[in-house]
């Protein structure tokens, strides 16, 4: 199962998420939502979006 490792990825997976489901247009997608819609189907951006963010810092850390 696909989670979030940061609340910057968990909120690029729902906007992936939402342009894959049409409810918004891929042509608004920047970053990593991009390659998230095209290489992720709508069951691993589902779980990765609904992470729960509580313990999750603002972005990766790198390494």
């Amino acid at each position: 199962m696909a989670k979030a490792e940061s609340k910057a990825q968990q909120k690029a997976a729902g906007a992936a998420l939402s342009a894959k489901r049409g409810e918004t247009d891929k042509s608004d997608l920047e970053g990593a939502s991009i390659a998230m819609f095209e290489s992720m189907t709508e069951k691993e951006l589902e779980e990765m979006a609904s992470t729960s963010h509580d313990d999750l810092p603002e972005t990766a850390e790198s390494g």
